[in-house]
């Protein structure tokens, strides 16, 4: 019986050694493991991070989308309001003079409306050609302008919230040949 304690005295010291090696091993694969895991969670910090600001650029598109459609959700209305400001300015020439003060009244209201809801009528005379505002239907001599300003305003053009919604159309100056 002596002998067989040894003998498993001698299995048991065996062991041990099996065991810290085996320990090692497991500690090199926890370590593994852990590297692993931190890269996986940097990962998905990562891409967490990247999601909230995708959430974020589309919650403030969303939101500037609203407030366009707010301010400019009237323009087609605007629009045909804008063509009875033109049929008022026609008929103001061949009026008696208590029937042009009732005009002038209403064409006091009506861009006082325009006012108040962001529509302004534009006032390019003299000011340089932009083809976001201004539509060219004429050339006229450059006298007294400089070229390539307007000079005519043919048809009042208007914003909505700074938005041309109708372009003006008028007349460019340009150098003629006598000019030269």
């Amino acid at each position: 019986a002596a002998k067989q304690w040894g003998t498993g005295d001698g299995c048991h010291g065996d062991d041990t050694t099996d065991d810290s090696s085996h320990a090692g091993t497991n500690v090199r694969l926890l370590e593994m493991r852990a590297s692993k895991l931190e890269e996986q969670v940097r990962e998905l910090t990562e891409r967490y991070k990247r999601v909230m600001a995708d959430s974020d650029n589309v919650r403030r598109r969303t939101q500037k989308f609203v407030q366009d459609a707010k301010l400019f959700g009237i323009q087609s209305f605007c629009r045909d309001l804008v063509e009875v400001a033109d049929l008022l300015k026609q008929t103001t020439g061949n009026l008696q003079a208590e029937e042009d003060q009732r005009l002038a009244q209403i064409k006091d209201r009506l861009q006082g409306v325009f006012t108040k809801h962001g529509l302004m009528k534009m006032s390019p005379v003299g000011a340089k050609y932009d083809p976001y505002q201004h539509e060219i239907v004429c050339h006229t001599p450059a006298e007294g302008w400089e070229p390539g300003t307007v000079a005519v305003v043919k048809h009042d053009g208007y914003k909505l919230h700074g938005r041309t919604i109708r372009h003006a159309q008028v007349g460019i100056a340009v150098m003629t040949q006598e000019q030269d």
